[in-house]
């Protein structure tokens, strides 16, 4: 038997788009709509299990209709752009999964499905329509089921004739006659003003069509009734008809070619970590496969059981091996040695054994090729052992070359530059339960293989740096920000036990009262922490309104209650009650698993390589990431205590970094003409935009203002900014508008940005720091205006984190300059955190400052403030 299913793309993107939170990638791109129907067509796919298959795309806002209405449709908001650059992504995904998609001029989607679905009726076909519209219920017959999603996306209700009947008391092919009566708000559809779903049922079922009632007027009981519908006969007739389905549509596209085979490609699993569906993907079950060519390829290569001086040369590629991730935990396996003299692996036990060789580890004076400078010489600290003469870093080149590049294995590296002869540490040591360290023989063969790439990877990667103006970036910035960021690492920071568990028992007693009070709001005990029982609470219970439903019930997620503040008390202390758990299991029993067992500290691991804008990254754990807008989340900052007796914790924050870099980069006379006079740029902006004086802007105007400015660089849309600031769409416009306005420079760096990204291929940081954006001229609207927004952002953001890690280099040689004591600790973002004798603040208050607002000149000062305490919470 042959089954057809056959989806409406277009509404159920749209459905998939607000049902969703607004999600994108790494690259900024959004994804929600895509995630959310590539969500539905597996579920859909996996269920109905169908021979043929088509999703149909609305073609455009006009269609046929128009013509006998103009207005049709016409009360529907323009589509936000999120969703519109998604809708190219989510018809590539379908041609990946080998799923036929079509669209006709002048047709709707609705009218694509109801043609090939009477097509397939008359091929004995059963036919499954997926669809959010009940319009498309007129469809339902012997043949034909469809299946209507719900609030959510991927719980749906199937509707055949019966399930039709038992909702509407009428028909599925009356459906249409409904419509006409009533009329669709949604599709501007007037139907008979006043005459709503009931009414149109009881007439419908004592008169069994719409031109029955007309035709018998007299018969209809209620005088004001018959009154409306002699006088919108016309409007009803012609309601109907727009509400009517075309079967009949000029559809070129033959059912049998429909044919679906369920296949997951390369491609397909390429595009899902592009868009980071890890979920999906594992969903799919796509495993990749490792090519095994590097294997094939002979690397002669000695095992060293002594070391002699003539082979510790003055230049060599050295790898440090490591299996682990985090390598404050790591054992070393060995060293890879490549030179002029050949390849060689060295065991652990033979280079700890001599003193010849870690002797040359410790020589400044030769010169060493690594993969991972920081994570090298921070593992070997942890041996005791020094790592210097690193004179090249294979990692950090790579990455300022391409920061688009996710892969940065030695492996990718290398292949990416005709060198086959190296595979990758996922190859050769698996992954997860499966890892293993094999015998010597094949450790010291993969070792050997990535130290000769490592020799002869160097210098290409030299060549493209200074090809590409990099190499000041390279060598003067990011090379001794390594070993600045791996001192920091190493050194870790003081965290007090006693103050994280006390915060953990009064967490603990503080979820235990709202318990109890949320329990007396809802009238009975029950577990707050089960999303089954607490949406039998609020919606059965309490009869709070539904906003979505799961296929497991109702749905208590974030977004669901926060749409519910006002209706209830006890929503705003369910989400306290949640949020207070969150900082409970996350941050304090998180970070108590995480002091380390040597120190009693907290080593953080700063990713240098990782963000394409150049900030730096913080993990396991992330120290940029405690919450600090809850106030129980701030006092988490009261256990990073300094390492001392006596000593203080001092923090400096650069204030409004990235809008600065703003004004100097646009070279807009009014932001810097605002910084230069030490205005609040935030109050700045509501005066200009609502035209009021300083003492006039309110809380909610600067608050606004406010959102503009971090928002306006990074593209927003009409849609994104109402969506923040819970203004209407035209509202937002009119306010992006008004600071364009104000602040022309800014509007005409804005487009200048985007005209030379689509010259040149990529924009630059202050610092040379390249962002590639080879989509920037792409005919794929969801991958252009990506590309649009980053070359708006990547400068600005980019310039920023340049200029602290520039701060970072200077502090550290300043402090070695001015013989202190003191520490750096910590960066958050665009602060730096130090630790220092009691003696010292009154000299850091003075070098600190200085220093971050001299890293770089612009055009506005840069400005910081600073502040100290006993401990991280105390000095902020």
């Amino acid at each position: 038997m042959k089954k057809l299913v056959l989806i409406d793309g277009s509404g159920i993107a749209y459905r998939a788009f607000f049902a969703l939170p607004l999600l994108n990638n790494d690259k900024g791109v959004y994804t929600n709509a895509v995630y959310g129907f590539t969500t539905m067509l597996l579920k859909i796919i996996e269920t109905e299990k169908p021979t043929h298959l088509l999703v149909a795309f609305d073609a455009g806002k006009t269609t046929f209709r128009h013509k006998t209405y103009k207005e049709y449709k016409g009360t529907r908001q323009k589509t936000p752009p999120e969703l519109s650059e998604q809708l190219p992504l989510i018809r590539e995904l379908l041609d990946l999964m080998g799923i036929q998609h079509y669209e006709k001029d002048q047709y709707e989607a609705d009218d694509i499905i109801g043609t090939l679905s009477k097509q397939a009726q008359q091929k004995g076909w059963t036919t499954k329509v997926v669809t959010g519209d009940k319009d498309l219920l007129q469809l339902v017959d012997d043949k034909v089921t469809v299946s209507l999603t719900r609030k959510g996306i991927t719980d749906m209700d199937d509707y055949d004739a019966a399930k039709v009947f038992e909702r509407y008391e009428i028909e599925p092919i009356r459906i249409i006659d409904l419509k006409g009566f009533m009329g669709d708000s949604s599709d501007n559809i007037p139907g008979v003003p006043g005459v709503g779903e009931k009414t149109a049922i009881k007439l419908l079922k004592q008169f069994g069509s719409l031109e029955a009632v007309f035709e018998d007027l007299e018969a209809v009981s209620g005088k004001k009734l018959k009154e409306k519908l002699e006088a919108n006969q016309d409007q009803a007739v012609m309601s109907k008809q727009l509400a009517t389905i075309d079967i009949h549509a000029p559809v070129d596209i033959e059912l049998d070619r429909l044919t679906y085979q369920q296949t997951f490609s390369q491609e397909l699993s390429e595009l899902f970590k592009e868009l980071e569906f890890s979920s999906l993907l594992n969903r799919i079950g796509f495993e990749e496969t490792i090519a095994g060519e590097s294997q094939e390829i002979e690397v002669k290569s000695e095992v060293l059981t002594t070391i002699e001086d003539s082979l510790l040369l003055k230049e060599s590629a050295l790898t440090v091996e490591i299996l682990e991730e985090n390598y404050h935990y790591a054992e070393i396996l060995g060293f890879g040695l490549a030179n002029e003299k050949g390849c060689y692996f060295v065991p652990k036990d033979v280079a700890f054994s001599s003193e010849r060789f870690k002797s040359w580890l410790q020589d400044e004076t030769t010169r060493k090729i690594v993969y991972d400078r920081k994570r090298d010489r921070v593992a070997l600290k942890w041996q005791g052992l020094e790592l210097k003469g690193v004179h090249f870093d294979i990692t950090l080149a790579s990455y300022l070359i391409d920061p688009s590049e996710s892969n940065h294995d030695l492996a990718a590296i290398a292949k990416r530059r005709d060198i086959k002869y190296v595979y990758s540490d996922e190859a050769f040591y698996g992954k997860g339960a499966k890892q293993q360290i094999p015998d010597e023989d094949k450790l010291a063969d993969h070792v050997a293989r990535k130290a000769k790439a490592m020799l002869e990877l160097e210098p290409l990667l030299a060549e493209e740096l200074e090809e590409n103006h990099q190499s000041s970036l390279f060598y003067e910035l990011e090379m001794p920000l390594a070993d600045v960021l791996g001192e920091m690492e190493f050194k870790g920071v003081d965290i007090s036990e006693t103050t994280l568990k006390d915060m953990g028992v009064e967490l603990n007693d503080k979820l235990i009262q709202l318990e109890k009070h949320i329990h007396a709001l809802a009238g009975t005990e029950f577990n707050i922490n089960s999303p089954k029982q607490l949406g039998e609470i609020l919606f059965e219970k309490m009869n709070l309104p539904v906003i979505k439903k799961t296929k497991t019930g109702y749905s208590t997620s974030a977004d669901v209650l926060e749409k519910l503040q006002g209706h209830h008390e006890i929503i705003d202390k369910i989400l306290e009650y949640r949020q207070l758990g969150k900082l409970n299991s996350t941050y304090i029993e998180g970070l108590l698993k995480v002091i380390h067992p040597k120190t009693g500290k907290i080593h953080t691991l700063y990713r240098q390589a990782l963000t394409q804008t150049g900030r730096l990254s913080s993990t396991d754990p992330n120290l940029q990431n405690i919450p600090i807008r809850l106030e129980e989340g701030r006092k988490i900052r009261k256990a990073f205590i300094p390492s001392k007796k006596d000593w203080m914790m001092f923090a400096a924050d650069y204030s409004q970094i990235e809008l600065r870099v703003l004004a100097h980069i646009a070279e807009d006379e009014n932001l810097i003409k605002a910084f230069k006079e030490d205005m609040d740029i935030h109050t700045k902006t509501a005066m200009d935009v609502f035209g009021v004086a300083e003492g006039e802007v309110t809380s909610l105007m600067r608050r606004h203002a406010k959102a503009v400015n971090f928002g306006i660089v990074y593209g927003i849309s009409d849609y994104g900014l109402s969506q923040s600031l819970g203004i209407t769409r035209k509202e937002a416009g009119e306010f992006i508008e008004k600071y364009l306005d104000s602040y022309p420079g800014v509007r005409r760096y804005m487009t200048e940005i985007v005209q030379q990204a689509k010259h040149d291929g990529y924009v630059t940081t202050l610092l040379h720091r390249r962002r590639y954006l080879p989509e920037i001229t792409s005919r794929n609207f969801n991958r252009r205006s990506f590309a649009e927004r980053t070359a708006m952002n990547t400068p600005i953001q980019g310039s920023a984190a340049d200029i602290i890690k520039l701060a970072m280099v200077s502090m550290a040689e300043r402090l070695k300059e001015e013989q202190l004591e003191a520490n750096m600790l910590l960066q958050v973002h665009d602060e730096l955190i130090f630790e220092a004798p009691k003696h010292e603040i009154d000299r850091l208050k003075i070098i600190v400052p200085e220093v971050m607002e001299n890293a770089k000149a612009l055009k506005v000062p840069l400005k910081v403030e600073a502040s100290y305490g006993q401990t991280w919470y105390d000095a902020k």
